[in-house]
């Protein structure tokens, strides 16, 4: 995994405040979370080991991160900047629905950072990618067999590297604006539909998946990134195309049901 992490205070609401509002939380909480957190606790619980190669700032909130990912099993390789760790604040509805507010710059990883440890960045069967310049883009293109990627990578993209697959979601404008541009170097592109499954396109043809069921939804907030950590896990296995995305919708659907990012992600045992 090689992405971005914030640390993220949750609550959650009977429903998003309107402009004026006061709404009253019924639980919070707080973990480390964004892409780059969510999909490597996913592909350490699918893999039994997964790295992940970030950035964290010099503080209280980049210890804590550390110190979280860390006890979910992650092997972190962060460098250590003096930009705070970027936070946000995530409201979870009745709905099961997650609206994020972000406090601070997104921190992106580089393949020359310090004290990253991109010495350990090779020979992976499988990298997911969704924050870094290009030179982290290329670095990870050449560590690994599989590549897949986010949207959020931004302008990385735009420089002709070699995916084998994009997933973005249809909802998202923006991301689907700067997956509009990158699709033309994805050998597969997955468009997420949330519990209406989702599409894709590959040389081998166009079709869709269906979405897991879910018997009880609980919050939103990190499916999208569950799926891709699945769909990357299927893939650098070695599952086609129509395999490994049905079990990225399989992580995505345990995601759903569970409390915040972790609580229900899809284990190794369970596969």
């Amino acid at each position: 995994m090689v992405g971005h992490v914030e640390w993220v205070q949750f609550a959650h609401v009977v429903h998003v405040p309107r402009a004026g509002d006061i709404v009253h939380a019924h639980d919070s909480f707080e973990e480390p979370a964004g892409g780059g957190a969510v999909a490597a606790v996913q592909l350490t619980r699918l893999a039994g080991a997964a790295s992940l190669f970030t950035v964290l700032g010099h503080d209280a909130h980049g210890e804590r991160a550390l110190e979280r990912l860390s006890e979910l099993g992650v092997s972190v390789h962060a460098e250590r900047v003096p930009s705070p760790t970027r936070r946000a604040v995530t409201l979870l509805d009745d709905a099961g629905e997650r609206t994020i507010t972000t406090l601070g710059l997104r921190l992106e990883p580089h393949a020359d950072g310090e004290g990253s440890g991109w010495e350990e960045l090779r020979d992976f069967d499988g990298i997911y990618f969704t924050a870094g310049d290009v030179s982290a883009l290329r670095a990870a293109r050449a560590a690994s067999r599989v590549l897949v990627a986010s949207p959020r990578a931004g302008d990385a993209l735009e420089h002709g590297v070699h995916l084998d697959a994009l997933v973005l979601s249809a909802d998202d404008p923006i991301e689907r604006t700067v997956g509009a541009r990158s699709e033309r170097d994805a050998t597969l592109v997955a468009m997420t539909e949330g519990q209406m499954g989702g599409s894709y396109s590959s040389p081998a043809g166009a079709g869709r998946w269906a979405a897991t069921p879910v018997a009880e939804v609980a919050d939103a907030y990190g499916c999208g990134d569950s799926f891709a950590a699945g769909l990357t896990y299927g893939l650098a296995v070695g599952m086609d195309a129509a395999e490994a995305l049905h079990l990225g919708a399989r992580c995505g659907a345990a995601c759903l049901a569970g409390r915040g990012p972790y609580e229900g992600q899809l284990h190794r045992a369970e596969l």
